[in-house]
């Protein structure tokens, strides 16, 4: 529901950067010709389509051809894990998840623009058949959908989440890809009311076949069977969980100069 350079809010944080780091050069990704298009794509393009698309931005632009570091917001930080995983060149240093759901959601609560027209049409394509062919397609939400009652639906039908958490089976290209981060950063938000559930901002999720008791992401079979290499990442120092107060996307710029910051330099 967000555009690449809404001066509100992806704008006002690649300013933030600018005036922080001297020279820096910061790239908001647009997917689509025009801002309005970026928007309706957060909503209704395929994930690896847009995925995809970035990584050829990416490998385009000379001025990262020696690497970069990436920070993605809400859907954002598990899109650009599928970056670092599918797309090792150029190469991302450190990525920073702010408020991404990496092990999908389970309720669409506060869709961006309460009363909107898409909003709507959202909770009806997902209440038909979340894991349909024609909704996993055209709707981008339904494509990190994880019905912790169906576990077996979301494995088999999931078209993005349940690829990139190596759900069919183990991709080892994306395990040495992510396990090749300096940093993987998870920011949480304490008082989230919009992402369902909360702990998903650090791979943590729902316990299988029920809706009630979540896990940390070191309980889940994820990290026990180290399908993502997130094990190893870990005990060599490069998984951070960092917690912020505040609703979904609510912190302040001292916050971020003095937590964030220091990963973008």
């Amino acid at each position: 529901g967000d555009s690449c350079c809404n001066p509100l809010s992806m704008g006002y944080v690649k300013g933030m950067v600018e005036r922080k780091v001297p020279g820096v050069y910061v790239l908001s990704l647009k997917i689509g010709s025009t801002l309005v298009q970026d928007v309706e794509n957060s909503f209704l393009m395929n994930a690896n389509d847009q995925v995809r698309e970035v990584c050829g931005q990416l490998a385009k632009d000379p001025r990262l051809k020696g690497g970069y570091n990436a920070i993605g917001f809400s859907q954002g930080g598990q899109f650009l894990r599928a970056v670092a995983q599918r797309c090792p060149s150029p190469p991302m240093f450190n990525l920073i998840s702010v408020g991404g759901q990496h092990q999908g959601v389970y309720g669409f609560p506060r869709c961006p623009g309460e009363s909107s027209r898409v909003c709507d049409w959202i909770r009806k394509m997902l209440d038909l058949g979340v894991y349909t062919p024609t909704v996993q397609e055209h709707l981008v939400q339904a494509q990190y959908w994880h019905d912790p009652l169906k576990e077996e639906d979301y494995r088999k039908n999931s078209i993005f989440l349940a690829d990139i958490n190596q759900e069919r089976g183990i991709n080892e290209t994306y395990k040495k890809n992510l396990m090749a981060l300096k940093k993987f950063v998870m920011v949480k938000f304490l008082n989230d009311t919009m992402v369902d559930p909360p702990i998903s901002e650090w791979f943590g999720f729902y316990k299988s076949g029920q809706a009630k008791e979540t896990v940390p992401l070191k309980e889940t079979s994820l990290y026990t069977e180290d399908r993502l290499g997130l094990q190893e990442m870990d005990r060599a120092g490069k998984l951070v969980f960092l917690g912020v107060n505040g609703d979904h996307l609510h912190f302040t710029e001292e916050w971020f100069y003095t937590n964030i910051l220091p990963f973008l330099q």
